[in-house]
């Protein structure tokens, strides 16, 4: 079986993370630009024939839109540059809590990703803890959903925390708390959330024992951290011992920062998906990197290895 040439580039949004990747990998970003207009639009370009290669494209889509559009014009342009084939490696899949209709007269705004995606040309996804698993049959091309738990179980197990819990901020994160608590061996807690508005908690209680457990509250992004905040609060005050959280993908949204560092959480482990905010008081958070992962994931599908292996699910 033919093996075609492999190229990276990178986005302006998660250059900082492609060139991890690359480097993981062993080599290096190929060379593009963006030309700006004096209007806001922008063009991107390669700077190199990519002709008959396949291009790993590397954008996480998070705010503003323009890091979505130019992932899309990124794929258009390397389809028409007669690329072999194109993947677009989105470590963060923005607008994947919009994968339903939740109330009428609104758009499922993921499934309108997927259709741009697949629009431009995009032969293949590469993901990491989507919102909702059902996203990836939003698309008619291979998705690779990666998980953020091979990277977040050992830094947990290296820090021998006794008495140890693991909690979900929500019902809907019961399923990937029960994945951390089986292979961590712990009992899980499940905090029960009512909303009174989109972003806003109106009360919260816990479900499971509490008094004298140190616990982890994983989930796969932090906006405006109003949730996770509250729920260690809350926790704290039912007598846990401490507070910590592991999150995939630090929106961190508003306020976010000032909350976290206001509240009882003692430690909130997050990924490299989405760049954290330069200037903010980072002193509870700790950052660890996604890189070896895609890099591996992309050495395995480009030699079309099996990739199910390597994950706790």
């Amino acid at each position: 079986m033919a093996i075609h040439k492999i190229k990276f580039f990178a986005g302006r949004g998660s250059r900082y993370l492609a060139e991890k990747i690359v480097a993981s990998y062993g080599t290096k970003l190929g060379e593009s630009e963006v030309l700006n207009f004096s209007d806001g639009e922008f063009q991107p370009c390669f700077l190199e024939s990519i002709r008959g290669c396949t291009v790993f494209v590397i954008q996480s889509t998070f705010p503003p839109t323009d890091n979505l559009m130019e992932l899309l014009m990124m794929i258009d342009a390397a389809k028409r540059a007669s690329a072999h084939q194109v993947i677009a490696v989105m470590p963060y899949f923005g607008w994947a809590r919009q994968d339903r209709k939740d109330r009428p007269r609104v758009p499922i705004g993921a499934k309108l990703v997927a259709n741009l995606l697949v629009a431009a040309g995009v032969d293949r996804i590469m993901t990491m803890d989507l919102h909702a698993d059902q996203i990836q049959g939003f698309f008619d091309v291979p998705v690779d959903a990666l998980y953020a738990s091979g990277i977040f179980v050992p830094y947990i197990q290296s820090l021998n925390i006794e008495d140890l819990s693991i909690a979900a901020p929500d019902m809907g994160g019961a399923k990937r708390a029960n994945t951390y608590a089986k292979y961590l061996h712990t009992p899980i807690i499940i905090s029960h959330k009512e909303r009174a508005k989109a972003n806003v908690v109106g009360k919260m209680t816990a479900i499971g024992d509490v008094e004298g457990r140190n616990i982890i509250i994983v989930d796969d992004m932090i906006d405006t951290a109003g949730t996770i905040c509250m729920a260690a609060d809350m926790l704290m005050k039912k007598g846990a011992k401490s507070v910590r959280a592991a999150i995939t993908h630090p929106v961190l949204s508003g306020s976010a920062y000032d909350k976290i560092n206001d509240s009882a959480l003692q430690e909130v482990i997050v990924t490299d998906t989405i760049p954290l905010r330069e200037g903010e008081d980072l002193r509870k958070f700790t950052v660890l990197s996604v890189a070896d992962i895609f890099a591996d994931v992309v050495e395995r599908v480009h030699n079309y290895k099996e990739i199910s292996s390597i994950f706790f699910k």
